[in-house]
């Protein structure tokens, strides 16, 4: 039964212990990249993204505004916007405020914290637009709102896509399709290959925040499972890889060292890295592919001047 919103919260997660143990016991030692954001990590993030060599949010950005027009022809009867991975929602405030359809607002956050508060500032800013959080981890199962509105756009901005193994983003989108119907949207970022060295810049700021974002990683496996790494032993890496198409992001262990973790004995060796993001850069090769494998309808792709950026907007079509 459809409803409306009142501006709530779902809590739909909570980080598994089990999941950072298997990461951690594996060869090589991985972490999901989203246990990268607890309400600390979070904010470090919207800290990078306000940073001279970190491109993306700005350029994408710069897209949004200089496209409303564009956008306005997707944003044509009543609508509900789901992003994913909501953060702050200083991108999909361009939106708010420009697309006169938008009815609804749910935005899907891993960080409940952080969620809770970004929703109370959005509420007072948009009394017109109904709103609610959802707190999950929107890689997993979760359910969306049914609302009263003739169309659900879902915007996945910031290029997390690239988050994603080039299989799993396909399974993903093909995920988030089993909730939409005929007519839906898709509105998705992705980072554009380019000059090896304004990428690594990225990922690697003179400032340090996006190590210290890296680092917030074991700052929180202390701090919520009672473990003892001694965080100053470990150090960010972050490099593209070539081959891939990606850059990798990695905390290396400086020592040889042995940590407890949920009862489970974890040993690093001196230069053993954890795995804790990558980020893939497409080309339109790509975005054409992933639409193609993930059964929806490239309907446009917006990009800067420079083709650092896309913005890539995904009909769905069911057979």
């Amino acid at each position: 039964m459809n409803r409306r919103l009142g501006n709530e919260i779902t809590v739909q997660w909570q980080a598994p212990v089990t999941e950072l143990v298997a990461g951690l016991i594996r060869h090589p030692k991985t972490i999901s990249s989203k246990f990268l954001y607890d309400e600390t990590g979070s904010r470090l993030f919207e800290d990078i993204t306000r940073l001279p060599e970190y491109y993306q949010t700005r350029t994408e950005t710069e897209i949004l505004r200089s496209s409303v027009d564009t956008l306005r022809l997707f944003f044509d009867r009543p609508t509900t916007l789901v992003e994913l991975g909501s953060g702050s929602s200083t991108k999909t405030k361009i939106l708010l405020d420009e697309m006169n359809a938008i009815k609804a607002y749910v935005p899907i956050d891993i960080s409940t914290d952080f969620l809770m508060e970004t929703v109370r500032k959005l509420s007072q800013d948009y009394p017109h637009i109904d709103m609610a959080g959802v707190s999950a981890d929107y890689t997993k199962s979760f359910e969306i709102p049914k609302l009263d509105t003739e169309r659900t756009v879902v915007f996945f901005p910031g290029s997390t896509i690239g988050n994603f193994e080039p299989a799993a983003a396909v399974d993903f989108l093909c995920h988030i399709r089993t909730h939409l119907s005929n007519g839906d949207l898709l509105i998705i970022g992705v980072d554009r290959k380019k000059e090896r060295l304004i990428i690594e810049a990225a990922y690697n700021d003179s400032s340090g925040v996006t190590s210290a974002f890296n680092k917030n990683l074991l700052t929180r496996i202390n701090r919520e499972y009672g473990c003892r790494i001694d965080e100053t032993t470990f150090e960010h890496v972050s490099f593209y890889n070539d081959k891939a198409g990606r850059i990798e992001m990695h905390l290396q262990s400086m020592i040889d060292q042995t940590v407890e973790l949920a009862g489970e004995i974890i040993t690093f060796e001196e230069g053993e890295t954890i795995h804790t993001e990558n980020s893939y850069k497409f080309d339109m090769n790509d975005i054409e592919t992933m639409s193609v494998k993930s059964g929806l309808q490239l309907k446009r792709v917006i990009s800067d001047e420079l083709n650092y950026f896309s913005v890539c907007i995904m009909e769905v079509v069911h057979q």
